[in-house]
């Protein structure tokens, strides 16, 4: 028997946005040939949506989308004049985020391009120029310039993964440049931003690897004075214990660098055991599975506790590592989706609660809203290995607000159910316990309704 507590009397913080994702919902605002999943990218409350290879997919707008290449066309233009700029579907990508209740985390870059010839992810010709350009989008999309918006969107990401090549490498997949280049280009549109926008977040630089240790310290140490609002970074693997070490990592050589309050941002992550071969075929098809939906609902739990500011999977948008709709229909949720629709219901609550496990496979996180009238509970049992056996749980939940009894409702993730309410129990107790049977890849959520 495994054991899991709760203590609702203890309050160890605010829930924090761990259902996060690359890219936002897919819908066209002409109805003819739409096939959309406005209505659960909504449901699951998905509070932030990077716009990380966006340009990828024609029904947001393909190649002429977010990038900074593909609003700035023409690099030799006036990058003061709006006629510079193509904002047309960006405008209207930007506003199908907002309609799928997300906010916008836009990245100033370009995609990763894997081809042969690179177009978009050399170094610019002028570094302040492109500052500049980018000053120029923010002022478009957030202050209404060049008949633009006055969006929330607070954070500014410079560039992606500029660490994933080394400098002598022939095929350099999104920085074309060398670190030092890339550091002079950071630290010149990072200055320029934050004098021009302090009441925004600026920062990135989406690094590859954290394992890339001389890199990012040169990184940090190249920035000198001026102080980035986050500093993003990214894992994937099959390993929860792997994500929580980097985690931890990446807080470490920040506070180490002085940077104690700067953002750390985990903003792309997925399942994936080998990127190679049978390897990586055998993930992607795990990511679109239970087993990858175990694995999303054990991170998100796992991360809650550790010190990681935000966690955006990759990736939302229809592509072959989109666990949460199928890529043909988006219409249709796969596994994936439910995690995210689970996780939101503690999110909403707002107020983290103390809770354990003594299993080092299941992860748990709970939560309280009394105003509400909520105290939820998830939980999942993920392990890598497909042959592990089903544990039975002893959930105990102590100190839990009960006025006139509570309705203890179990929402169940696994082959057969879709967060469906499989049991209910009644309690009139402050403490309580239930007893589970989890299968292996199992997910619930455990809502202590006020009667």
């Amino acid at each position: 028997m495994n054991n899991v507590i709760v203590d609702f009397s203890q309050n160890v913080g605010k829930m924090k946005p761990m259902h996060s994702v690359n890219n936002g919902p897919v819908y066209k605002f002409a109805s003819d040939q739409r096939i959309t999943n406005l209505e659960a990218y909504k449901a699951a409350g998905i509070p932030y949506a990077r716009t990380h290879d966006a340009s990828f997919y024609s029904t947001y707008g393909g190649e002429h989308i977010v990038d900074v290449n593909m609003i700035f066309t023409n690099f030799d233009a006036d990058p003061y004049l709006p006629e510079s700029y193509d904002f047309t579907l960006t405008d209207n990508y930007m506003r199908v985020i907002e309609a799928g209740g997300a906010k916008v985390f836009y990245r100033l870059g370009s995609k990763i391009e894997h081809w042969e010839k690179k177009y978009n992810t050399l170094p610019p010709k002028d570094f302040n120029k492109w500052a500049v350009i980018c000053e120029h989008i923010i002022r478009h999309y957030c202050y209404g310039w060049a008949d633009g918006f006055n969006m929330d969107i607070e954070y500014w990401e410079i560039w992606n993964e500029p660490d994933l090549d080394p400098d002598d490498s022939k095929h350099k997949r999104c920085w074309g440049g060398t670190a030092k280049q890339f550091y002079e280009l950071f630290r010149i549109t990072l200055e320029h931003l934050k004098k021009c926008f302090p009441e925004l977040k600026i920062g990135g630089p989406a690094v590859a690897n954290l394992n890339s240790v001389k890199w990012i310290n040169d990184f940090l140490d190249s920035l000198g004075d001026v102080k980035p609002d986050f500093f993003s970074w990214h894992v994937y693997s099959a390993s929860v214990e792997t994500v929580r070490e980097r985690i931890r990592r990446a807080r470490k050589m920040l506070d180490d660098h002085g940077l104690t309050e700067c953002e750390s941002i985990l903003n792309e992550w997925n399942y994936v055991k080998g990127w190679q071969d049978d390897e990586w075929i055998y993930s992607l098809k795990t990511e679109k599975s239970l087993k990858g939906a175990s694995f999303i609902a054990a991170t998100m739990l796992m991360s809650q506790s550790e010190p990681l500011d935000n966690l955006m999977f990759y990736d939302a948008r229809p592509c072959g590592m989109n666990s949460l709709f199928s890529t043909d229909m988006v219409c249709e949720c796969l596994k994936g989706y439910y995690p995210f629709y689970m996780f939101n219901q503690l999110y909403k609550l707002g107020t983290q609660v103390a809770s354990e496990s003594d299993a080092n496979d299941v992860w748990v996180a709970g939560a309280k809203n009394l105003d509400m009238g909520e105290q939820n509970v998830m939980l999942a049992y993920y392990n890598d290995d497909d042959s592990a056996p089903a544990k039975d749980v002893k959930v105990t939940f102590k100190n839990v607000e009960n006025k006139n009894g509570v309705r203890l409702e179990y929402y169940l993730l696994d082959e057969n159910n879709d967060a469906k309410l499989v049991r209910e129990e009644i309690f009139t107790a402050n403490e309580f316990a239930s007893y589970i049977k989890m299968t292996l890849h199992s997910t619930y959520l455990l809502k202590i309704v006020s009667l």
